[in-house]
């Protein structure tokens, strides 16, 4: 299948034609999408798109962007949201020391609510990292010692430290467009290491279009852009990475039904 394990169609970009996004999704053989949450207070718009579209499915959490917003926020809160229907996994949550659009000890508290949601519910943790590879290192360390459980580096563009670190603690990683961009052979190189059985492909959308379409919106229809580069990058047949990424998805997200 070709599945975009991460999409923000509930964005503001796609106000004027969601539903022909996710037509044109279809119509280039996206099979399924993961629609994340990026803050509660958007939840209800992203739940509403995983309940009215059979192929789309939803987590939920809130972005270290967001953090500041959401000191008050509890692990009980995510998980008695995390019982609805179609919610099969928590976040996007983590640690974004590039922009610093929250305090550090503030991201490094929400992200540690939702570990502890992910580990109360069983649902895979999607993880968001930028410029923070020591800390989040410790924290990834510090909740599978309490509880071991199932993460998903996305749109990794970390260090390979990180990397390697986290596939030892049993992540699983996302695959971007940004593997696509001429300038990001650091990035590809730590594709090439990553553990075959535990990769996906993403959109990200709206943002990081993969070559040929860079600097325009992203759009789910787009990811087969990504699985064509991670199959060149892995030195995999398209159908090889397919069927790879296919299997790693439902073993990550196993919420949802197999069909």
């Amino acid at each position: 299948m070709l599945i975009d394990s991460h999409v923000n169609l509930h964005a503001v970009q796609f106000d004027e034609d969601r539903d022909a996004v996710i037509a044109r999704a279809r119509e280039a053989g996206v099979q399924m999408m993961v629609e994340i949450s990026d803050k509660l207070s958007t939840f209800e718009a992203t739940h509403a798109l995983a309940m009215a579209h059979p192929d789309i499915w939803c987590t939920v959490g809130a972005h270290p962007h967001e953090a500041k917003d959401h000191t008050a926020m509890t692990a009980d809160d995510l998980i008695v949201l995390a019982q609805r229907p179609r919610v099969v996994g928590i976040g996007e949550c983590g640690l974004d020391f590039h922009y610093d659009l929250s305090p550090r000890e503030v991201q490094a508290e929400v992200f540690r609510t939702h570990i502890k949601a992910a580990q109360a519910t069983g649902l895979p943790l999607v993880v968001h990292t930028r410029e923070a590879d020591a800390e989040m290192a410790a924290i990834l360390r510090e909740g599978q010692a309490k509880a071991p459980s199932r993460f998903l580096m996305h749109c990794y563009t970390s260090g390979a430290e990180l990397a390697e670190q986290a596939a030892e603690m049993g992540a699983w990683f996302s695959v971007s467009g940004i593997a696509t961009f001429k300038a990001a052979e650091d990035v590809r190189e730590v594709i090439r290491a990553m553990p075959a059985d535990r990769i996906i492909v993403e959109t990200d959308c709206p943002y990081l279009a993969p070559v040929p379409h860079r600097g325009r919106r992203n759009e789910p229809a787009y990811v087969g852009h990504v699985l064509q580069a991670l199959a060149d990058i892995r030195g995999w047949s398209r159908e090889e990475a397919e069927a790879k990424t296919t299997d790693a998805f439902f073993a990550l997200f196993d919420r949802i039904p197999r069909p």
